[in-house]
Protein backbone atom coordinates (compact mmCIF):
# COMPACT_ATOMS: atom_id res chain seq x y z
CA UNK A 1 0.00 0.00 0.00
CA UNK A 2 0.97 3.33 -0.67
CA UNK A 3 -0.29 5.12 2.53
CA UNK A 4 2.38 5.97 5.06
CA UNK A 5 1.89 3.45 7.32
CA UNK A 6 3.04 4.99 10.43
CA UNK A 7 0.53 8.11 10.07
CA UNK A 8 -2.61 8.24 11.84
CA UNK A 9 -5.31 8.55 8.96
CA UNK A 10 -8.78 7.39 8.19
CA UNK A 11 -9.59 4.64 5.81
CA UNK A 12 -13.51 4.06 3.86
CA UNK A 13 -14.53 -0.02 3.38
CA UNK A 14 -18.14 0.52 1.87
CA UNK A 15 -20.20 -2.13 0.20
CA UNK A 16 -22.75 0.67 -1.33
CA UNK A 17 -25.51 0.18 1.56
CA UNK A 18 -23.34 0.62 4.51
CA UNK A 19 -20.23 2.72 5.13
CA UNK A 20 -17.46 2.09 7.64
CA UNK A 21 -14.41 5.60 8.32
CA UNK A 22 -11.74 3.49 10.73
CA UNK A 23 -8.34 4.96 11.26
CA UNK A 24 -5.69 2.60 12.16
CA UNK A 25 -4.54 4.89 15.59
CA UNK A 26 -6.27 2.48 17.87
CA UNK A 27 -8.53 0.51 15.12
CA UNK A 28 -10.77 3.46 15.91
CA UNK A 29 -14.25 3.26 14.12
CA UNK A 30 -14.99 7.04 13.46
CA UNK A 31 -18.01 6.91 11.63
CA UNK A 32 -20.84 3.82 10.65
CA UNK A 33 -23.51 5.35 7.90
CA UNK A 34 -26.72 2.95 8.03
CA UNK A 35 -29.97 2.66 6.58
CA UNK A 36 -32.85 3.72 8.71
CA UNK A 37 -36.40 2.37 7.46
CA UNK A 38 -36.58 4.60 4.72
CA UNK A 39 -33.11 3.99 3.83
CA UNK A 40 -31.64 6.79 4.68
CA UNK A 41 -28.34 7.08 6.10
CA UNK A 42 -27.52 7.76 9.46
CA UNK A 43 -23.48 7.81 11.75
CA UNK A 44 -24.77 5.90 14.69
CA UNK A 45 -21.13 6.38 16.37
CA UNK A 46 -19.67 9.05 18.72
CA UNK A 47 -16.68 10.20 17.32
CA UNK A 48 -14.59 13.35 15.65
CA UNK A 49 -14.21 14.77 11.57
CA UNK A 50 -10.81 14.81 12.19
CA UNK A 51 -8.05 12.64 14.02
CA UNK A 52 -6.78 15.75 15.85
CA UNK A 53 -9.33 15.07 19.09
CA UNK A 54 -8.34 11.46 19.22
CA UNK A 55 -4.65 11.89 19.29
CA UNK A 56 -5.21 14.67 21.72
CA UNK A 57 -7.19 11.92 23.57
CA UNK A 58 -10.20 14.15 24.22
CA UNK A 59 -12.49 11.34 23.18
CA UNK A 60 -13.21 8.34 26.20
CA UNK A 61 -12.46 6.05 24.04
CA UNK A 62 -14.59 6.30 21.30
CA UNK A 63 -14.87 3.42 19.09
CA UNK A 64 -11.03 1.89 19.51
CA UNK A 65 -10.18 -1.27 20.61
CA UNK A 66 -8.76 -1.74 24.27
CA UNK A 67 -6.50 -3.81 25.94
CA UNK A 68 -3.96 -5.91 26.18
CA UNK A 69 -6.56 -5.93 28.65
CA UNK A 70 -9.98 -4.17 28.61
CA UNK A 71 -11.87 -3.20 31.54
CA UNK A 72 -10.67 -2.40 35.37
CA UNK A 73 -8.00 -4.34 37.13
CA UNK A 74 -7.92 -3.66 40.65
CA UNK A 75 -5.23 -1.53 41.83
CA UNK A 76 -3.28 -2.34 38.94
CA UNK A 77 -1.96 -5.32 39.90
CA UNK A 78 -1.46 -9.51 39.76
CA UNK A 79 0.41 -12.44 39.93
CA UNK A 80 1.05 -14.75 37.11
CA UNK A 81 2.99 -18.18 37.82
CA UNK A 82 4.27 -16.77 40.62
CA UNK A 83 5.51 -13.08 39.17
CA UNK A 84 4.22 -10.37 40.83
CA UNK A 85 2.63 -7.32 38.09
CA UNK A 86 2.31 -4.22 38.59
CA UNK A 87 -0.01 -1.73 35.67
CA UNK A 88 -0.25 1.85 35.61
CA UNK A 89 -3.21 3.35 37.73
CA UNK A 90 -5.79 5.34 35.54
CA UNK A 91 -8.79 4.95 37.01
CA UNK A 92 -9.53 5.76 40.69
CA UNK A 93 -7.77 3.17 42.03
CA UNK A 94 -7.69 0.97 39.55
CA UNK A 95 -5.93 0.14 36.08
CA UNK A 96 -8.39 0.80 33.10
CA UNK A 97 -7.81 -0.44 29.06
CA UNK A 98 -4.79 -1.46 29.23
CA UNK A 99 -2.86 1.34 30.93
CA UNK A 100 -1.54 4.72 29.60
CA UNK A 101 -1.08 3.83 26.04
CA UNK A 102 -2.94 0.86 25.97
CA UNK A 103 -4.03 -0.81 22.14
CA UNK A 104 -6.20 2.66 21.88
CA UNK A 105 -3.28 4.88 21.41
CA UNK A 106 -0.92 3.23 19.22
CA UNK A 107 -0.78 3.72 15.24
CA UNK A 108 -1.27 0.00 14.56
CA UNK A 109 -0.16 -1.25 10.34
CA UNK A 110 -2.55 -1.33 7.78
CA UNK A 111 -1.67 -5.06 6.43
CA UNK A 112 -4.44 -5.40 3.83
CA UNK A 113 -7.25 -3.31 2.28
CA UNK A 114 -9.63 -5.30 0.25
CA UNK A 115 -12.25 -3.61 -1.56
CA UNK A 116 -15.61 -5.30 -3.37
CA UNK A 117 -18.68 -7.32 -2.18
CA UNK A 118 -17.51 -7.93 0.92
CA UNK A 119 -14.77 -5.22 1.60
CA UNK A 120 -12.48 -5.53 4.86
CA UNK A 121 -9.32 -3.99 6.30
CA UNK A 122 -7.16 -5.62 8.46
CA UNK A 123 -4.98 -3.75 11.22
CA UNK A 124 -1.46 -5.63 13.14
CA UNK A 125 -0.11 -4.07 16.03
CA UNK A 126 2.80 -6.01 18.08
CA UNK A 127 2.75 -5.14 22.19
CA UNK A 128 6.47 -5.29 23.88
CA UNK A 129 7.03 -7.69 26.66
CA UNK A 130 6.96 -5.27 29.70
CA UNK A 131 4.58 -2.68 27.82
CA UNK A 132 2.23 -0.93 30.05
CA UNK A 133 3.77 -3.71 32.80
CA UNK A 134 2.08 -6.91 31.08
CA UNK A 135 4.43 -9.83 30.46
CA UNK A 136 5.62 -11.23 27.29
CA UNK A 137 5.76 -10.01 23.42
CA UNK A 138 2.27 -10.29 21.93
CA UNK A 139 0.98 -9.94 18.08
CA UNK A 140 -2.18 -8.64 17.77
CA UNK A 141 -4.58 -8.18 14.59
CA UNK A 142 -8.14 -6.72 14.22
CA UNK A 143 -10.06 -7.00 10.44
CA UNK A 144 -13.28 -5.17 10.12
CA UNK A 145 -15.11 -6.72 7.57
CA UNK A 146 -19.03 -5.85 5.47
CA UNK A 147 -19.98 -9.28 5.42
CA UNK A 148 -23.23 -8.40 3.81
CA UNK A 149 -25.32 -5.25 2.95
CA UNK A 150 -26.01 -4.36 6.51
CA UNK A 151 -23.88 -6.52 8.89
CA UNK A 152 -20.16 -5.52 10.32
CA UNK A 153 -18.23 -8.36 11.57
CA UNK A 154 -15.09 -7.52 13.45
CA UNK A 155 -12.63 -10.53 14.04
CA UNK A 156 -9.78 -10.02 16.64
CA UNK A 157 -6.34 -12.62 17.44
CA UNK A 158 -4.14 -12.11 19.57
CA UNK A 159 -0.89 -14.60 19.92
CA UNK A 160 1.62 -14.40 22.85
CA UNK A 161 4.94 -15.15 21.68
CA UNK A 162 7.26 -16.25 25.04
CA UNK A 163 4.89 -15.67 27.71
CA UNK A 164 1.80 -15.94 29.31
CA UNK A 165 -0.31 -13.29 29.47
CA UNK A 166 -4.01 -12.11 30.12
CA UNK A 167 -5.58 -10.92 27.34
CA UNK A 168 -8.86 -9.12 27.40
CA UNK A 169 -9.60 -6.89 24.01
CA UNK A 170 -13.05 -4.59 23.43
CA UNK A 171 -14.70 -2.67 20.74
CA UNK A 172 -15.78 0.51 22.20
CA UNK A 173 -18.13 2.25 20.41
CA UNK A 174 -20.32 4.45 21.22
CA UNK A 175 -23.80 3.76 20.02
CA UNK A 176 -26.60 6.11 19.28
CA UNK A 177 -28.55 4.09 16.72
CA UNK A 178 -31.24 7.39 16.05
CA UNK A 179 -27.75 8.80 14.94
CA UNK A 180 -24.61 10.18 16.95
CA UNK A 181 -26.29 13.95 17.14
CA UNK A 182 -29.35 12.84 18.37
CA UNK A 183 -29.51 13.08 22.15
CA UNK A 184 -30.39 10.59 24.88
CA UNK A 185 -30.38 6.59 24.36
CA UNK A 186 -32.83 6.20 27.47
CA UNK A 187 -35.48 5.67 25.13
CA UNK A 188 -33.93 3.01 22.78
CA UNK A 189 -34.61 -0.35 24.18
CA UNK A 190 -32.23 -3.07 25.00
CA UNK A 191 -32.65 -6.81 25.31
CA UNK A 192 -29.17 -8.19 27.03
CA UNK A 193 -29.28 -12.43 26.85
CA UNK A 194 -27.70 -12.39 30.14
CA UNK A 195 -29.52 -13.87 33.39
CA UNK A 196 -26.73 -12.81 35.58
CA UNK A 197 -24.34 -9.91 36.28
CA UNK A 198 -21.04 -9.12 38.42
CA UNK A 199 -21.77 -6.85 41.45
CA UNK A 200 -19.40 -3.78 41.51
CA UNK A 201 -17.56 -1.99 44.43
CA UNK A 202 -17.52 1.92 44.82
CA UNK A 203 -14.18 1.76 42.79
CA UNK A 204 -16.21 -0.41 39.94
CA UNK A 205 -14.34 -3.88 40.95
CA UNK A 206 -16.32 -6.98 40.55
CA UNK A 207 -16.93 -8.23 44.12
CA UNK A 208 -16.61 -11.72 42.60
CA UNK A 209 -20.15 -12.54 43.03
CA UNK A 210 -22.00 -13.97 40.15
CA UNK A 211 -25.89 -12.47 40.87
CA UNK A 212 -28.98 -13.37 38.79
CA UNK A 213 -30.76 -9.85 37.41
CA UNK A 214 -34.14 -11.20 38.25
CA UNK A 215 -35.88 -8.72 40.44
CA UNK A 216 -33.00 -5.91 39.85
CA UNK A 217 -32.38 -3.07 37.44
CA UNK A 218 -30.23 -4.64 35.49
CA UNK A 219 -32.83 -7.86 34.16
CA UNK A 220 -32.83 -6.96 30.86
CA UNK A 221 -33.98 -10.56 29.69
CA UNK A 222 -36.77 -9.07 27.80
CA UNK A 223 -36.63 -5.85 26.17
CA UNK A 224 -36.91 -2.75 28.04
CA UNK A 225 -36.44 1.00 27.58
CA UNK A 226 -32.93 1.77 28.69
CA UNK A 227 -33.80 4.65 30.67
CA UNK A 228 -36.53 2.50 32.75
CA UNK A 229 -34.96 1.38 35.65
CA UNK A 230 -31.30 3.35 35.05
CA UNK A 231 -32.23 5.52 37.85
CA UNK A 232 -32.14 2.68 40.02
CA UNK A 233 -27.87 2.36 39.16
CA UNK A 234 -26.35 5.76 40.68
CA UNK A 235 -25.20 7.16 37.52
CA UNK A 236 -25.93 4.90 34.77
CA UNK A 237 -24.80 1.54 33.83
CA UNK A 238 -21.30 0.11 33.46
CA UNK A 239 -21.58 -3.43 34.27
CA UNK A 240 -20.50 -6.66 33.10
CA UNK A 241 -23.34 -8.83 31.80
CA UNK A 242 -22.79 -12.82 31.60
CA UNK A 243 -23.72 -14.26 28.43
CA UNK A 244 -25.35 -17.04 29.43
CA UNK A 245 -28.98 -17.54 27.76
CA UNK A 246 -28.40 -16.28 23.93
CA UNK A 247 -29.01 -18.89 21.04
CA UNK A 248 -25.92 -19.78 19.15
CA UNK A 249 -25.02 -19.20 15.30
CA UNK A 250 -22.22 -19.96 13.74
CA UNK A 251 -20.31 -20.66 17.09
CA UNK A 252 -21.24 -16.99 18.33
CA UNK A 253 -23.79 -16.06 21.29
CA UNK A 254 -26.62 -13.66 20.80
CA UNK A 255 -25.11 -10.84 22.74
CA UNK A 256 -27.62 -8.24 22.59
CA UNK A 257 -30.62 -6.60 20.51
CA UNK A 258 -30.69 -2.78 20.54
CA UNK A 259 -33.57 -0.79 18.90
CA UNK A 260 -34.36 3.14 18.05
CA UNK A 261 -38.02 3.63 18.05
CA UNK A 262 -37.44 6.93 16.25
CA UNK A 263 -35.52 5.11 13.19
CA UNK A 264 -36.97 1.82 13.50
CA UNK A 265 -32.74 0.93 13.06
CA UNK A 266 -32.19 -2.59 14.93
CA UNK A 267 -28.68 -3.84 15.92
CA UNK A 268 -28.30 -7.93 17.48
CA UNK A 269 -24.76 -8.43 17.95
CA UNK A 270 -23.36 -11.66 18.57
CA UNK A 271 -20.11 -12.72 20.03
CA UNK A 272 -18.11 -15.78 21.38
CA UNK A 273 -17.09 -13.49 24.70
CA UNK A 274 -18.21 -14.63 27.84
CA UNK A 275 -19.83 -11.11 28.55
CA UNK A 276 -20.50 -7.62 28.08
CA UNK A 277 -19.75 -4.31 29.66
CA UNK A 278 -22.88 -2.57 29.03
CA UNK A 279 -21.90 0.96 29.74
CA UNK A 280 -24.34 4.33 28.92
CA UNK A 281 -22.02 7.15 28.40
CA UNK A 282 -22.26 8.72 32.24
CA UNK A 283 -19.08 10.48 31.55
CA UNK A 284 -19.88 11.74 28.70
CA UNK A 285 -20.53 15.33 29.38
CA UNK A 286 -20.29 18.44 26.80
CA UNK A 287 -17.88 16.69 23.83
CA UNK A 288 -18.06 18.71 20.87
CA UNK A 289 -18.05 16.24 17.96
CA UNK A 290 -18.57 15.70 14.10
CA UNK A 291 -20.30 18.71 12.53
CA UNK A 292 -20.28 20.15 16.04
CA UNK A 293 -22.82 18.09 17.82
CA UNK A 294 -22.46 18.52 21.17
CA UNK A 295 -22.64 14.88 22.89
CA UNK A 296 -23.74 14.71 26.49
CA UNK A 297 -24.32 12.09 29.43
CA UNK A 298 -26.41 8.94 28.46
CA UNK A 299 -26.05 10.13 24.46
CA UNK A 300 -24.70 6.67 23.56
CA UNK A 301 -24.36 2.95 24.52
CA UNK A 302 -21.11 0.78 24.30
CA UNK A 303 -21.74 -3.00 23.84
CA UNK A 304 -18.58 -4.10 25.12
CA UNK A 305 -17.97 -7.79 24.62
CA UNK A 306 -14.89 -9.18 26.03
CA UNK A 307 -13.58 -11.68 29.67
CA UNK A 308 -14.98 -10.06 32.66
CA UNK A 309 -13.41 -7.40 34.64
CA UNK A 310 -10.74 -8.34 36.93
CA UNK A 311 -10.94 -11.83 36.01
CA UNK A 312 -7.01 -12.29 36.46
CA UNK A 313 -7.94 -11.76 40.15
CA UNK A 314 -10.44 -13.76 40.42
CA UNK A 315 -10.28 -17.26 40.36
CA UNK A 316 -14.43 -17.75 39.87
CA UNK A 317 -14.44 -15.65 36.43
CA UNK A 318 -13.37 -17.12 33.54
CA UNK A 319 -9.72 -17.18 32.93
CA UNK A 320 -8.46 -14.44 30.62
CA UNK A 321 -5.23 -15.61 30.81
CA UNK A 322 -3.14 -17.15 27.06
CA UNK A 323 -0.34 -19.39 26.38
CA UNK A 324 2.41 -19.30 23.95
CA UNK A 325 1.51 -21.14 21.39
CA UNK A 326 -2.40 -21.00 22.23
CA UNK A 327 -4.11 -18.50 20.42
CA UNK A 328 -6.91 -15.98 21.49
CA UNK A 329 -9.68 -15.20 19.57
CA UNK A 330 -12.78 -12.85 19.93
CA UNK A 331 -15.32 -12.19 16.94
CA UNK A 332 -18.01 -9.28 17.56
CA UNK A 333 -20.88 -9.42 14.48
CA UNK A 334 -23.23 -6.48 14.87
CA UNK A 335 -26.01 -7.46 12.28
CA UNK A 336 -28.36 -4.08 11.60
CA UNK A 337 -32.09 -4.09 10.14
CA UNK A 338 -34.99 -1.84 11.24
CA UNK A 339 -38.29 -3.60 12.31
Amino acid sequence: MAEDQNHPQIFEVNNGSMKLLVSNYGCTITSLFVPDQNGNLSDVVLGFDTLDPYLNRVAPYFGCIVGRVANRIKEGKFTLNGTDYTLPINNGPNSLHGGLKGFDKVVWEVVEHKQGDTPSITFKYRALDGEEGYPGDLSVTATYTLTSKTTLRLDMEAVPENKPTPVSLAQHTYWNLAGHNSGTILDHSAQIFAKHFTPVDETQIPTGEIKPVEGTPFDFTSEKKIGTSIHEVGIGYDHNFVLDCGEEKSGLKHAVKLKDPSSSRVLNLWTNAPGIQFYTANYVNGIVGKGGSVYGKHGAVCLETQGFPNAINQANFPSIVVQPGDKYQHTMVYEFSVE
